[in-house]
């Protein structure tokens, strides 16, 4: 009988729809940059979603062969299907889920696999609990485990709470990384759509440090005549 993951993989290969070109252009495959270790097949993310469904029971011995795949679908998949047992999973066993994500943090090494997680894992098992892992894995030479650190923050933002967002931003404040300096000005920008006020206080501290991109993700919108202030400033 076929295993699972045998199934998983001939079903992806039948759900390739994606120009191989256009993804490795936008994920940026190439020698030297950030996702030359990366392979993709051309699944989009709908069909991975849908995919998801119909192996919502996958073991972790199952998932953890999808997580160690070069292949970056079969990565995002395995995570798809994570946040899903995740959310449905029962109290005592979310902290089983969430170490299993943590062991497993090296295998999220694209901005797609940590956009698609990290805030409905992390973020969500840390909302009421000790959040100084978030400042562990802001202050990584791994650049994934940075982008991890500010993106888990979502999930404190979409419960109004926003200090770890700020704190964390300051921590990554001086990174030279595009990804972390789009991904932070992302995070602030979606603080600001919850509190307008914390935002701007940010702003008016730091907004002379932040790097450009940062700052243009961050106040992205602003009306016109105040994104012109701080850029000004800037």
């Amino acid at each position: 009988m076929t295993n699972k993951n045998d199934q998983i993989k001939s079903i992806l290969t039948t759900s390739s729809t994606v120009a191989h070109d256009k993804q490795s252009y936008f994920f940026k495959t190439g020698i030297g940059s950030y996702a030359e270790h990366d392979q993709f097949i051309g699944v989009p993310v709908p069909a991975l979603r849908a995919i998801a469904k119909k192996f919502l029971d996958l073991s972790r011995d199952e998932l953890t062969k999808l997580f160690e795949s070069a292949i970056n679908e079969e990565r995002l998949l395995a995570l798809i299907i994570l946040v899903q047992q995740y959310q449905k999973a029962q109290e005592a066993n979310k902290n089983e889920l969430y170490q299993f994500y943590m062991s497993n943090l090296k295998y999220v090494n694209n901005w797609n696999l940590v956009d698609a997680s990290a805030h409905l894992i992390i973020g969500a098992h840390l909302l009421h609990k000790e959040k100084n892992i978030l400042v562990a894995l802001a202050q990584s030479n791994i650049l994934w485990e940075r982008r991890i650190a500010i993106i888990s923050t979502w999930y404190f933002i979409r419960n109004s709470e926003f200090e770890w967002t700020f704190k964390i931003a300051l921590l990554l404040l001086a990174d030279t990384h595009d990804l972390i300096r789009k991904a932070v000005g992302w995070m602030l920008r979606e603080a600001g759509k919850k509190n307008i006020q914390l935002l701007i206080n940010f702003l008016d501290t730091y907004a002379t440090r932040m790097p450009r991109t940062m700052l243009r993700y961050a106040i992205e919108k602003f009306p016109e005549h105040q994104r012109k202030l701080y850029l000004e400033v800037r």
